[in-house]
């Protein structure tokens, strides 16, 4: 008999079996995967770090998450500087001066807020996503940087999205090209792994090993579950709506491929969402690159779900779905999928400390 079965090794589970451990606890974490970390899992390839699953870039204000994780690797001083790709025209992101001075040969902020203003939607009640941009950043921007890269991201037209997925779009009048404005940003050097093999340390872990292909009612005393919540209640009220991810990765015969980690590409010309070379994640020097492109697709039975689709009907469904979680007192639901609710790396180390805290309390 185990203290707590641990369903899932990404962040959350495995932060809550570390805090567990530490006290003593006797803990059991499956996957179902044939490896530990979730979706931060990394790997190497050619000597390159490489985030099977998408980029994960630690940023975060809290000084004790980010101090948190810094015991378990050593953090380089990378920062988010993307660019978007529209049709070989190459912009700064987030919107900054940079992108303002390509798109309208403006230097001067002024001039630069001028130009938004003349272009925006003027509506104090925007009906779909494509009037929410507009009436945010205006013509330009949009039809460049945000119209076909959403598109490609949510597989529907703007003005077929509601409003709400685009509470606000960041401006910035400043030549400032970091994309987050966090305190702590970096990436752990040699990847996510790492950080989740020490923190199961003390752990019994089963890989390839689903929580639903067996009973579990004698294996614990207590049961940490970070799948998804529709799925542990067989989904009672039917399933919550994902968006997920599709990646083609591949390893090219140069150092050096396209100058930068990320490049998204906003035209629809493209496929992909975007680019990523992992490389440039830790200042690669390797003779070989490797490259990642990262497409959006549908959820379907089988993908793994990322993004939760959180409109008024899906988080309804949920909350019907909390209500029952809420219940079950031998149960503590965490992380993205057990709270349907997409979260950053940092969102998920705090409330796993917060679960652990007010478990052992």
């Amino acid at each position: 008999m185990y203290d707590y079965l641990i369903v899932g090794s990404g962040l959350y589970g495995a932060i809550f079996a570390h805090e567990a451990t530490k006290r003593g606890k006797k803990c059991l974490v499956i996957e179902k995967r044939a490896h530990i970390g979730g979706n931060a899992y990394t790997e190497q390839v050619e000597g390159v770090t490489v985030h099977r699953y998408g980029p994960h870039i630690f940023h975060t204000n809290d000084t004790a998450v980010w101090e948190y994780i810094n015991r378990f690797a050593e953090f380089n001083n990378y920062i988010n500087a993307p660019i978007a790709n529209y049709n070989g025209e190459i912009y700064n992101l987030p919107f900054n001066m940079n992108t303002f001075y390509k798109l309208w040969g403006t230097h001067k902020p002024e001039k630069a807020m001028e130009v938004i203003e003349s272009q925006r939607l003027k509506t104090e009640n925007p009906q779909n996503l494509e009037e929410q941009a507009l009436s945010l950043v205006g013509r330009d921007i949009f039809e460049k940087l945000i119209k076909e890269y959403t598109e490609k991201q949510w597989g529907r037209k703007c003005k077929d999205l509601p409003a709400f997925i685009i509470k606000r779009l960041p401006v910035r009048f400043t030549y400032n090209n970091n994309y987050f404005n966090d305190r702590y940003q970096g990436i752990p050097i040699g990847g996510y792994t790492q950080i989740i093999e020490k923190m199961l340390q003390g752990s019994d872990v089963r890989l390839n090993t689903d929580y639903f292909s067996q009973n579990w009612d004698d294996t614990a005393r207590k049961t940490v579950y970070t799948g998804p919540v529709d799925e542990f209640f067989a989904f009672k009220y039917g399933r919550l709506k994902y968006r997920t991810l599709r990646f083609e990765t591949e390893v090219l015969d140069t150092g050096n491929y396209q100058g930068n980690a990320i490049v998204n590409y906003t035209s629809a010309a493209f496929p992909w969402t975007r680019i990523i070379e992992h490389k440039h994640f830790e200042y690669g020097a390797q003779p070989k690159t490797v490259i990642t492109k990262e497409f959006s697709k549908e959820f379907e039975t089988g993908d793994e779900p990322y993004y939760p689709v959180n409109d008024e009907k899906n988080n309804s469904v949920a909350q019907k779905y909390f209500e029952l979680a809420a219940q079950r007192e031998n149960v503590i639901f965490g992380g993205r999928l057990g709270e349907y609710k997409y979260y950053d790396m940092w969102q998920v180390i705090k409330n796993a400390l917060e679960a652990a805290e007010a478990e052992f309390r």
